[in-house]
């Protein structure tokens, strides 16, 4: 912001003497007016290039000011956001208006929590199992509603159990049904050469896992071939248990991303997110069901 000399202009080094707090913005002729009457006081500083406002107090009065117009800012953001919503609506059972914004409440999908997380402002209610979005992100939630709605969809219990019963006695569920079995080994097959870390947090295509103990249990690379692309007969069973809440808090982000073909790699910040937030739901489901 620029401005030129005035009568209100501060001497060179006079305000370094008296209480008071520098203040900048965007230029703005009306931002200026609205700053101006709401601190008559103020003087502009060529030096400092920011407005100076005299008072022990300024900096709470400054930081209310601001505070006052992003909330008009957000006011008229969100009825803007409403006022689109009222032309073009969401029909939809997943989605209930509220007075602040949206609810949106689904089954369980991977897909819909992504899509919900890139909605600006979104937020997730664990007491009431749902998601609260306001007026102003409407535009975002209107452009990714279709995917959240499919997803949505594919979850429901009856649409889940009617693709089971398709699947039931194909290849692929056999497959499924492998699968499932030897992740409930909690087993990993390792290179002997480059074996993790014992009770801390590491990254594997099964996810963040804390790996316990490493036998000297040679793999079988002809069992496990189709769950495990790439094992081969000096790899080594790794037994590994899912991280507590308080072990992924105290991991470090790694900075750099996994070498290619890496069998586990230190997690960085963008796995050690939703791990989290797993855990943590892991960690209230357990007190839930303590007696």
């Amino acid at each position: 912001m620029t401005e030129s000399k005035s009568p209100d202009a501060a001497p060179s080094g006079e305000d370094d003497r008296n209480p008071g707090a520098d203040v900048s913005f965007p230029y703005d002729r009306v931002t200026v007016e609205q700053f101006r009457r709401r601190f008559p006081r103020a003087r502009w500083s060529d030096d400092r290039k920011a407005w100076f406002v005299p008072g022990s107090t300024a900096s709470r009065r400054i930081g209310r000011w601001f505070a006052e117009r992003e909330a008009e800012a957000d006011a008229h953001a969100d009825a803007k956001g409403r006022d689109a919503f009222a032309f073009d609506p969401i029909d939809s059972p997943y989605l209930e208006v509220g007075k602040a914004g949206f609810r949106i409440r689904t089954p369980y999908s991977k897909t819909v929590v992504d899509e919900l997380r890139e909605v600006p402002f979104s937020r997730w209610d664990g007491d009431l199992r749902l998601w609260h979005v306001p007026f102003r992100s409407y535009e975002d939630l209107r452009r990714r509603w279709p995917d959240i709605e499919a997803a949505a969809r594919r979850n429901e219990p009856e649409e889940r159990r009617r693709r089971a019963e398709e699947r039931k006695g194909t290849e692929q569920d056999l497959r499924s049904r492998l699968r499932s079995a030897e992740r409930k080994r909690h087993r990993y097959p390792l290179p002997a050469g480059d074996l993790p870390p014992i009770g801390r947090p590491v990254a594997t295509s099964y996810g963040i896992v804390v790996f316990t103990d490493v036998t000297g249990e040679l793999v079988d690379p002809q069992s496990v071939s189709d769950f495990y692309p790439g094992v081969n007969e000096d790899d080594l069973w790794g037994y590994w248990r899912l991280p507590t809440f308080e072990e992924l808090v105290r991991t470090w982000p790694a900075k750099t991303p996994p070498l290619q073909g890496a069998r586990w790699w230190l997690p960085m910040i963008e796995e050690l997110r939703p791990a989290r937030r797993a855990a943590r739901s892991r960690d209230a489901r357990k007190r839930a069901r303590a007696p």
